[in-house]
């Protein structure tokens, strides 16, 4: 609906919103930007009439006009000159400003935005905006707040400088120049369907490369190559069709208004060569008048040209406030209260999740994790495991039922006070591009060092740290990368235990680990949950045994509950999965979800 708004012509309101919420506050630079505008304009207006003035001086043989007039063109085109190099600082300094303003806004809506949201788009395609999008914005901006002005400004002082000379002229000149605004008009309403079209598929662009260079180890394995080079080319064409499309539209405004600019000469040079040829006009006359007009011609296809720029910026600004403009689902109701923590039971109450709507992800999930014990979730992939976890730090919200701590249900209590209450330790460890002490000290900002170290420490990740060439300061690089996957996992379970929240929640923590790495997480992890509740997706057989409670599930819902003993006994799921697991290797391994 907000795209086909936008394609019936509604630019202006974008305008108005990107000058109300983000240009406005430098109205002050904006006005000095004016100012000099106004400075190159009424100098270009005066070329004309210098150019009038010389040519009568040299017809009446004046002598002192035509010593004169040399300083008066020194004094005009210094001060445009000056002018037009402080317009160009002062348009970058604002300009630049504003856009990093708006990129510091959009990313700030994204972090805070649901994950639902975000997931709409890969990571690739919202990058883009920040790049892309953003090169369209700054160019309309630059050239609003110089090519706009400045021309508009220098047209209107070339109409005045015509007028001096000969207002009839000027009606003739200006009755002929609206039959071209139509045409110039509707191809900028093109350019800006084609401009959303293109961001939109450099977005997919973005995501394809991102993904497949992400990929390269399987792509070559499985022998990919020619798959990802056809799709890549199809992509890539794609995009450059959508390009033609935008420059060919461009490109026909040149001739619209080279064409409209030289039948209004034309007609002028018809005009007043009778009216010189009957004594009406001079030669000063028409040597100025046509130099105006001929000067008009350049801001007025400024102008055009400018018409297609803003349409496509009008096409990113659209993208930008449609993010903008969603309003997170997942944030505090009114009058919400801190979470009042007791022991930290967790009570899944009768609750059912879907993510779209329309696949059950959960169904009527009823369960108790007791508080300061733990309870393993196993299961098959996408037996919802890890979809029952995200519900407790409210990641996402239940479509029925709901999520208990301590008896409150977590949408009524502020989301700060129940994810400081939350501890993750995951599989897919996240670290930032930062020092190992700013991974770590994330559990705990205001953390003094000695607390950050006995943290490593109780996370065995203190005696490598020291290893490493400036120790706690060593920085980890892009995604921890500089780091083993033990290393990542021991960071990650410091930063747990810094946090030190009564509520864990582990998801198949140790599923990627070499031995070795495994037993030195497997050990920190015991001591990280004592006296706490957790909540554990278990993969390895000892996790499980040493669970207070089992819980076995199946398409979104519990099959079966108990201890390890007791399941066993059953004969059911649990004791199916066991056997099968107790046959690799007796090192039984249960898929995350």
């Amino acid at each position: 609906m907000a795209r086909k708004s936008l394609l019936r012509g509604e630019t202006l309101p974008l305008i108005s919103r990107l000058w109300r919420d983000w240009m406005r506050p430098h109205a002050k630079t904006l006005g000095l930007v004016l100012l000099l505008v106004a400075l190159v304009s009424i100098a270009t207006g005066f070329y004309p009439v210098l150019i009038k003035a010389a040519f009568d001086a040299f017809d009446s043989k004046d002598a002192q006009a035509i010593m004169l007039a040399p300083l008066f063109v020194i004094a005009v085109t210094s001060v445009k000159g000056f002018s037009l190099l402080a317009l160009t600082i002062l348009t970058n300094k604002v300009v630049t400003r504003i856009e990093a303003d708006m990129q510091t806004a959009l990313y700030g809506h994204l972090i805070d935005a649901d994950l639902a949201q975000i997931g709409r788009e890969s990571p690739a395609a919202l990058t883009q905006r920040f790049t892309t999008d953003f090169a369209f914005i700054r160019e309309a901006l630059t050239r609003l707040s110089t090519v706009f002005l400045r021309e508009v400004t220098t047209i209107i002082a070339l109409i005045a400088a015509m007028l001096w000379i000969d207002p009839t002229l000027t009606l003739v000149a200006a009755v002929i120049a609206p039959f071209f605004a139509y045409p110039v008009d509707k191809i900028g309403r093109k350019l800006r369907r084609v401009a959303l079209s293109t961001q939109e598929q450099t977005g997919l662009m973005a995501s394809l490369i991102t993904e497949s260079l992400a990929g390269t180890r399987i792509a070559k394995t499985y022998g990919l190559e020619r798959y990802l080079k056809a799709k890549a080319a199809r992509t890539f064409d794609d995009v450059r069709g959508l390009k033609m499309k935008a420059a060919n539209a461009r490109g026909r405004m040149d001739p619209i208004l080279e064409t409209g600019g030289g039948i209004a000469v034309a007609v002028v040079l018809m005009l007043i060569g009778h009216r010189i040829m009957s004594g009406g006009s001079t030669v000063g006359d028409f040597t100025g008048f046509v130099s105006a007009l001929v000067m008009a011609a350049q801001p007025i296809r400024a102008l055009g040209n400018l018409n297609a720029i803003v349409q496509e910026a009008a096409a990113a600004l659209h993208r930008t406030f449609t993010v903008m403009d969603e309003t997170p689902r997942i944030q505090d109701k009114p009058g919400a209260e801190p979470l009042a923590l007791e022991g930290g039971e967790i009570h899944f109450s009768n609750l059912t999740f879907s993510y779209d709507g329309e696949a059950v992800a959960l169904d009527h999930v009823d369960l108790v994790a007791e508080a300061g014990q733990t309870t393993a979730l196993v299961g098959r992939s996408g037996s919802g495991k890890s979809t029952l976890l995200s519900l407790v730090p409210r990641l996402y919200d239940v479509n029925q039922g709901a999520v208990l701590i301590d008896g409150q249900d977590v949408r009524d209590v502020t989301l700060a006070s129940l994810r400081r209450a939350v501890a993750v330790v995951s599989q897919d460890v996240i670290l930032f591009d930062d020092t190992i002490r700013a991974n770590i000290a994330f559990g705990r900002p205001d953390a003094t060092e000695e607390e950050i170290v006995a943290a490593a420490k109780a996370a065995a990740a203190h005696d490598f740290i020291l290893k490493q060439p400036d120790g706690y300061g060593t920085p980890v690089g892009p995604g921890g990368g500089r780091l083993s996957g033990g290393e990542r996992q021991r960071i990650s379970l410091a930063r747990a235990f810094l946090k030190n929240a009564p509520i864990l929640l582990l998801d198949e923590a140790t599923s990627a680990l070499d031995s070795e790495s495994e037993r030195l997480v497997q050990d920190a992890i015991r001591r990280l949950m004592k006296g706490r509740t957790t909540l554990v997706i278990a993969h390895r057989l000892s996790t499980v045994r040493n669970a207070e409670k089992i819980v076995v599930m199946e398409n979104g819902r519990i099959a079966e509950t108990g201890s390890h003993e007791t399941l066993i006994a059953k004969r059911g799921t649990y004791a199916r999965l066991h056997r099968l697991q107790l046959s690799d290797d007796e090192e039984p391994s249960l898929a995350a979800s």
